[in-house]
């Protein structure tokens, strides 16, 4: 149906999805007022470097897990919005500080910055009814003056990310080791690991990364994991490859191929948990082992349909996924299409979890996309009848994921050109 009324937004977070859930809503002809919230100074989320780690000058958690060295694992050609890509360079794989500063040019083109309540802590989100449907109280504080403020909203746009707080695994002993112990969120630079033994817990991409970059300090690096392919990325003679972590006693470590060693750090780079501190409990979300359910299409709360999660799939081409998430979502609220019942959103989020977990997926992977990508993709332009994102992208995503596991020391030296919507050409960049 078409709304006779305008309607009002709220935008929780000003990282890459808030930013484009801003940019689309202020364009939009039925939406009247759009507020974006967002607690830190500036914009740009987990891509905001800073040195500080904890707690932050008001007393809230860094949202940063940002390292100082960091580049992108992901070609820039992909990692730009659809109708904005990353400005041309030399190199497909970027630093961390270019792709802040592409945000920064992407939200100012779109008159998105000067919208923006920096230092705004968002603290309760609650529907409640109102006259012609349900409506959404968020509360929030000024932490420059301390003041707080509930406003009335009919859409709410959560957009806070999540890569902010850290996923600690239950291994026994690690309570009591006799070591340091740290999750990458609070990791910046690898000198703090000067000399030292160090076990590195997970290879994910910042997992690998930074085990790789360490090896450049420490003495030794273990880097323990249960990847089904094994990396075919030839590793300095530092480092070793582990299976799972069975127990920590003291500083002596037993993994599960029954072998042990010792160590001087337990470095966890084990992800991060879905985190939605602000949701009251009648906003009806649970994340439990870190599926956030129910969600519609990873993206709409089937109980609260006036509310979406814009960015829960992972191993996706973000920003472009943002986008396609955003004009979907829209295109639901000016009426170009209608969701489907609440029964039909339920029953379409259980055969999914049926047919994910047919195909080993465990409930920990909920929201995981790789190789479903491209249908996800589709789905959502489909329904909605909007345009579509380039298969293109999905093929370099492939493509450069692949390479990342069978060369990490040197696949950033790859460019990458996109020839059209669905050919791309990559060659190795020549050191001069």
């Amino acid at each position: 149906m078409l709304f006779s009324a305008m309607v009002r937004v709220c935008v929780i977070g000003a990282g890459a999805a808030g930013v484009c859930a801003a940019r689309h809503l202020l364009v939009e002809p039925c939406v009247d007022h759009v507020d974006i919230f967002e607690q830190a100074s500036q914009l740009g989320g987990t891509w905001v470097y800073t040195e500080k780690v904890g707690y932050d000058d008001f007393g809230l958690p860094i949202h940063s897990s940002m390292y100082k060295s960091l580049r992108t694992n992901l070609p820039k050609e992909i990692m730009g919005f659809p109708d904005f890509p990353v400005p041309e360079s030399e190199k497909s794989y970027l630093p961390a500080k270019e792709m802040l500063s592409f945000l920064q040019l992407y939200a100012d083109k779109h008159q998105v910055t000067d919208r923006i309540n920096f230092n705004h802590h968002v603290n309760l989100v609650i529907p409640k009814a109102g006259p012609s449907g349900e409506l959404w109280d968020v509360s929030f504080k000024n932490l420059l003056n301390g003041e707080s403020e509930t406003r009335e909203y009919d859409y709410v746009f959560v957009c806070n990310g999540h890569y902010n707080t850290p996923f600690i695994p239950n291994i026994p002993g690690l309570k009591e080791f006799q070591g340091d112990v740290m999750h990458s969120h609070d990791y910046r630079v690898p000198e703090i690991f000067s000399g030292k033994r160090v076990l590195v817990v997970g290879a994910g991409p910042s997992g690998m990364d930074i085990a790789l970059e360490v090896t450049n300090v420490a003495h030794k690096v273990i880097l323990s994991h249960h990847l089904k392919e094994q990396p075919r990325t030839v590793f300095p003679d530092n480092l070793t490859q582990k299976p799972d972590v069975k127990r920590l006693d003291g500083k002596k470590v037993h993994f599960a191929d029954e072998s042990e060693d010792e160590v001087d750090v337990v470095f966890l780079c084990t992800g991060y948990l879905y985190n939605f501190p602000f949701l009251h409990e009648s906003c009806n979300i649970s994340v439990e082992d870190n599926c956030v359910e129910p969600l519609y299409k990873h993206l709409v709360n089937i109980h609260h349909p006036t509310m979406c999660f814009i960015g829960v799939p992972y191993y996706v081409c973000a920003f472009s996924m943002f986008d396609l998430q955003v004009r979907y979502y829209i295109r639901s609220i000016n009426g170009t299409f209608s969701l489907p019942s609440t029964e039909e959103m339920i029953a379409h989020w259980e055969e999914e979890k049926k047919d994910r977990a047919s195909r080993g997926y465990t409930k920990r992977q909920a929201h995981m996309m790789g190789p479903d990508q491209a249908s996800y993709y589709m789905s959502l332009s489909e329904e909605s009848e909007t345009v579509p994102l380039p298969p293109v992208f999905t093929s370099i995503h492939n493509d450069s994921s692949q390479k990342f596991l069978d060369n990490l020391t040197s696949y950033r030296d790859d460019v990458y050109e996109v020839i059209d919507d669905k050919q791309f050409a990559c060659f190795r960049l020549q050191s001069v």
